[in-house]
């Protein structure tokens, strides 16, 4: 399973994102993959599933196939579960 962390630029908050993601993967033993990218990249990247921030949810989700899923606090693995 392939999963990206979406954020403007790529670097910061995607970074953030992309360290809870792991957190949680790892803790409900999944084989997954998560890589941290910018909002274009993102929209020309193939993935099963991506998670972004509450603004860049329209934009990411009109341009992917896959589900697109919006947190609100990067660091909060809670609400990552509970997607």
């Amino acid at each position: 399973m392939k999963i990206l962390a979406v954020c403007g630029f790529g670097v910061g908050s995607s970074m953030v994102l992309k360290m809870s993601l792991d957190k949680v993967i790892k803790e409900f033993g999944l084989k997954a993959t998560v890589e941290n990218t910018d909002l274009s990249t993102a929209k020309a990247t193939m993935a099963d599933v991506y998670f972004t921030s509450h603004e860049l949810l329209p934009e990411l989700k009109a341009s992917v196939k896959a589900p697109v899923y919006p947190i609100k606090k990067y660091m909060d693995t809670s609400e990552i579960k509970a997607q």
